[in-house]
């Protein structure tokens, strides 16, 4: 077993932003007032297929391959189902790229990129281990030497918990800049119930102002931070599914293992009802 395969194991017991309980919101957590904000992005994707003046059918980093941690991302597993998007996570043996655990992500990058605002993505999560689904955002300035005033990855939400059956129906959300591995800078916020995620459709969002980050499930805050500074910088959307592993291969890692799921449990999607982007009125 090679030392990165290795590595991937060790990262999926001890990685720092697992989380064991649900944590706890503000006392006094905020609502979001969307008549503050106006919409300048809205995704209903109530078209044939994928809207390519919107996304790109494979994020800025893997525009050339297929090859994402355990999985192989491919536009094919990318479907508009009754004018709501399917990101499939399925086994193909005669795949695009061989055999392997398919699934995909798209993004923004260059299409659409904002500072501020509040961004909003109504879903339904993938119901299976080894897997998560995502809606974050992320800049060109992530990497080693930057700041997080220069660009921060913001996790809005994950999905990584479906095997921990006592917080199952709660997502996390997490910040990080300066890169990643041993030089990047990471804070996990936590661990936030949201409304039976795998079953129903949850609204996911993150208010964005020079000051701070306001995360919320279904309109109400569940969490807020400035961790490594805010970032000043406009930033892209990706929604994604990610299955543990490396180069393609599953392996254990923080969401379990793809493998370990019972026969009949693949395919599985992210469903996606809708994506929304505001600018503030002031």
């Amino acid at each position: 077993m090679d030392i990165n395969v290795i590595g991937n194991i060790f990262s999926g017991i001890f990685d720092p932003l697992l989380t064991r309980r649900i944590t706890k919101g503000p006392k006094k957590p905020k609502k979001i007032d969307l008549s503050e904000f106006r919409l300048v992005f809205e995704d209903n994707f109530d078209g044939e297929r994928l809207d390519e003046t919107k996304w790109h059918e494979h994020p800025f980093f893997n525009r050339e391959t297929g090859a994402r941690k355990g999985g192989l991302w491919s536009p094919s597993q990318a479907i508009i189902i009754d004018n709501m998007l399917h990101i499939r996570t399925e086994y193909k043996e005669d795949g695009e790229y061989g055999a392997g655990y398919y699934t995909e992500a798209i993004d923004t990058s260059g299409l659409f990129e904002q500072k501020y605002g509040y961004f909003e993505c109504r879903c339904k999560l993938p119901a299976a281990e080894g897997l998560w689904a995502a809606f974050w955002l992320h800049s060109m300035k992530v990497g080693k030497g930057f700041s997080g005033k220069d660009g921060t990855e913001i996790d809005i939400f994950e999905s990584p918990l479906y095997k921990r059956k006592r917080i199952r129906n709660s997502v996390v959300s997490n910040l990080h800049y300066n890169g990643y591995g041993i030089d990047g800078k990471s804070k996990r916020l936590g661990a936030f119930a949201a409304d039976d995620p795998y079953n129903t459709f949850n609204t996911y969002g993150l208010e964005w102002n020079e000051k701070e980050y306001i995360f919320y499930i279904n309109g109400v805050e569940t969490c807020r931070s400035s961790f490594g500074g805010v970032s000043q910088n406009e930033e892209f959307m990706i929604l994604s599914v990610e299955v543990d592993g490396v180069g393609g291969r599953p392996v254990f890692g923080w969401s379990g293992n793809i493998e370990n799921n019972p026969e009949g449990t693949l395919p599985v999607d992210f469903v996606i009802d809708y994506v929304r982007v505001y600018e503030y009125k002031e």
